[in-house]
């Protein structure tokens, strides 16, 4: 059975440090394939933030060619409306039936507003997650982050979770388990790089060479 994680986002543009997280968590997680989903329409970004979706799907394609652990999906983009993450979930979940286990890539910061997403609970009763944290240079976030997810967890989706050290997740006897990987700092971020490219400043080392050219060819950013 394939163990598959589902990574969506914006990817406004994708760069390196979404490429490290995923490597991370697949190593971490012995996942045989990670899929890369680029959102359509972000029901929580206005239309102009962001950047076309198939130039958005194109980047991500160019990033990840020599990746074979890593595929992209144009599933959010060849469904009309808003790209909601329990939409894609439902999708994957009925096209590998169990022929596979799924696990759903998030950031904490994401996860900590998730009840403002639609049909949030039932992702919980879906698939598990895998919640990614970062432990800043000179400071031990990772206990914080832990605490502040399991806070939220019993608040908004169910008092039942419970954190299992045997497990090393937080455990629910109906609901899916909720993983907390702790992953290296990366200091890029999407905005920064899309500040940069307005400001007429390099992005080199923060995207592959590939999107950067890609970025410079259709004039993205500017």
């Amino acid at each position: 059975m394939k163990r598959i994680g589902i990574f969506g986002g914006t990817f406004n543009p994708i760069h390196l440090g979404h490429i490290q997280v995923a490597e991370e968590v697949r190593n971490k997680f012995f996942l045989d394939e990670i899929l890369f989903i680029p959102a359509a329409l972000p029901p929580h970004k206005e239309p102009g933030q962001v950047a076309d979706a198939r130039d958005r799907l194109e980047m991500i394609e160019l990033a990840l060619s020599r990746y074979g652990d890593f595929t992209v999906s144009d599933v959010e983009l060849r469904r009309a409306g808003p790209s909601y993450t329990i939409d894609t979930v439902r999708y994957f979940i009925s096209i590998l039936n169990d022929k596979s286990t799924l696990y759903l890539i998030m950031g904490l910061d994401a996860v900590l507003e998730i009840d403002t997403w639609k049909s949030y609970l039932d992702l919980f009763l879906l698939i598990p997650f895998i919640v990614l944290t970062r432990t800043l240079a000179g400071r031990d976030d990772t206990d914080v982050g832990w605490r502040s997810l399991e806070k939220y967890l019993q608040l908004k989706v169910s008092d039942g979770y419970r954190f299992s050290a045997e497990q090393s997740c937080f455990i629910h006897d109906e609901k899916q388990s909720v993983f907390v990987f702790d992953i290296a700092p990366i200091d890029i971020s999407s905005t920064h790089i899309r500040r940069r490219i307005k400001k007429g400043k390099t992005i080199e080392f923060l995207v592959p060479n590939i999107v950067r050219d890609f970025i410079e060819v259709k004039g993205l950013y500017l």
